[in-house]
């Protein structure tokens, strides 16, 4: 259960500073470097486990956790289970190494912001990390494909289909859109907003944004 650390955070308020939990070191090399590379970036240390992720969490205080699931010593969903029940301020990015990944679900149930898969491009990847930096859920449509025979009700309600508005508020929150800049962008209030939500989690038969959007890929309501 080793874990690496790198003194300092970066002095401007503006970057993301990460932590990177992974069991391979090749893995956490290549992260660092990646992130290293750009400005917008600060890499505060590594750990090869959930249990050492929890230490350098409390130590470092990271924006966010680069979190991969399955690692010996310790995995991924317990240490955000972990994290969530602390109140940790830092959010979770999981990086999934296959889409047919069976933590997922149990990621999302125990609090992650976003799920990728670790082949994801560069961009995508920093633009990802941006987003959960703010707290905005982060799906890729592999994953999300995954997710659906758990989240999917049995059987669909004959008024389980959206709204025009529904789907609006429901396309943005699978950009990645927070509830103020959603309010903000179809000019109704952050309750109406929140209302919203609440009618496509019953409709669809999910808990989350996360789920939300996993079972609207599915069904075609997103493309």
């Amino acid at each position: 259960m080793n874990a690496e650390n790198t003194s300092g955070a970066a002095s401007n308020p503006e970057v993301i500073t990460l932590l990177i939990v992974d069991d391979h070191p090749v893995v956490r090399d290549g992260l660092r470097g990646m992130f290293e590379s750009s400005p917008d970036f600060s890499v505060l240390g590594e750990a090869s486990d959930g249990v050492a992720a929890l230490g350098q969490v409390a130590a470092l205080d990271p924006d966010v956790v680069l979190m991969d699931l399955r690692m010996p010593g310790g995995n991924g969903v317990d240490a955000i289970a972990e994290l969530t029940r602390r109140g940790a301020r830092a959010r979770v990015l999981v990086l999934t190494t296959y889409d047919t990944d069976s933590d997922t679900l149990p990621a999302i149930e125990a609090g992650a912001t976003g799920y990728l898969l670790k082949d994801a491009p560069r961009e995508e990847l920093f633009t990802a990390v941006r987003a959960a930096a703010q707290g905005r859920t982060v799906l890729s449509p592999a994953v999300a494909s995954r997710l659906v025979s758990a989240v999917r009700t049995p059987a669909a309600a004959p008024d389980a289909s959206l709204s025009a508005r529904e789907r609006e508020v429901l396309v943005l929150v699978a950009k990645g859109t927070a509830n103020r800049e959603i309010a903000r962008e179809l000019f109704i209030s952050e309750a109406t907003v929140k209302t919203h939500l609440t009618h496509i989690y019953g409709k669809l038969g999910v808990k989350d944004r996360a789920a939300a959007v996993a079972v609207a890929y599915d069904r075609g309501i997103l493309g």
